[in-house]
């Protein structure tokens, strides 16, 4: 670390996504279509670096699934880019899962102003993000940070404070060898190497992180009963096309027509999942919501229940 004249800190980052991409050395010779082209061709390969670290998101899976079990919380701790992606995955969870607003929780250096405007000083705290997981991880909680680089001070102070609070730890980055792996519990790595702009992390690192959010948090709904076979049966229905889709649900979930689903969630005061058990077991709404309700909101065990009763 060096200073500049006005006093200002400056970091030589080495992650891989600040080398220079050797396919994009022309970039500002190319043609619009070539330049296309080559983002295009760069992108192709996250797929194959996300799932190079599958069994490590498996892992960070199964730790989160234990937190919210128990009653506790998985936070999301990031800078820029990185954090922004933490806030829209939490945000979309509920709405689709229909999952209670404290079970994820999303931590962006610089605050919620920092989704739409950069706060970038905010990311080199390392006192920012230690405050801000002291004041809200707890023991048993999962504290998950995003950073590409794999150095984020904010993001490193938050995954230390987490952990000396007794919260497990997860670090997802762009950096495979980034010496703070050996500081947390689960460490996901996706090498998607040098970026087609040097050091422009919104790009494959940012995707890398997309992919590797959407496989974590669907995972841990599904392991949470939110999922049924590969439907969403806990969706909130906040406009048509979601009612719509609830009804689609029902049809494909229990071979009955539309009359018959639009009448079984009706009766069943809109609830999804209840309707969902009623026509599938032939039970009576209120014993499906008995059902779901001992099977702790799992419809193949509350499936499970009403045959034996059968």
């Amino acid at each position: 670390m060096t200073a500049e004249a006005d006093g200002r800190a400056v970091v030589r980052v080495g992650s891989p996504t600040e080398r220079r991409n050797p396919d994009s050395v022309d970039l500002d010779l190319m043609s619009t279509r070539d330049v296309v082209r080559v983002i295009n061709d760069a992108d192709r390969t996250v797929p194959t670096a996300v799932a190079a670290v599958l069994d490590e998101i498996a892992a960070a899976v199964d730790r989160a699934v234990a937190a919210i079990r128990s009653g506790r919380r998985v936070h999301y701790f990031g800078a820029g880019t990185s954090g922004r992606l933490g806030v829209l995955d939490v945000a979309e969870l509920p709405p689709t899962f229909n999952s209670p607003e404290d079970w994820f929780c999303a931590h962006l250096a610089g605050g919620t102003g920092a989704v739409f405007r950069p706060v970038e000083d905010a990311e080199d705290s390392v006192d920012g993000g230690t405050r801000e997981a002291a004041e809200c991880v707890r023991s048993g909680d999962l504290a998950v940070g995003l950073a590409a680089s794999g150095r984020t001070p904010y993001v490193l102070g938050a995954l230390r404070a987490a952990r000396a609070a007794g919260a497990g730890t997860v670090l997802v980055t762009a950096d495979p060898r980034a010496a703070a792996a050996r500081e947390v519990d689960i460490f996901i790595g996706v090498d998607t190497g040098p970026e087609v702009v040097s050091g422009s992390t919104r790009m494959k690192a940012a995707t890398a992180q997309k992919l590797v959010l959407n496989a974590f948090s669907t995972a841990v709904m599904v392991r949470l009963g939110r999922v049924y076979s590969n439907l969403m049966i806990d969706m909130v229905a906040t406009n048509a096309k979601l009612r719509g889709r609830m009804i689609s649900i029902l049809e494909e979930a229990t071979g009955y027509g539309e009359e018959g689903c639009r009448r079984a969630l009706a009766d069943a005061d809109g609830d999804l999942k209840v309707a969902l058990v009623a026509l599938v077991s032939g039970a009576s709404v209120a014993e499906a919501r008995g059902a779901l309700a001992r099977a702790a909101g799992q419809v193949r065990g509350a499936l499970a229940l009403l045959a034996e009763q059968m």
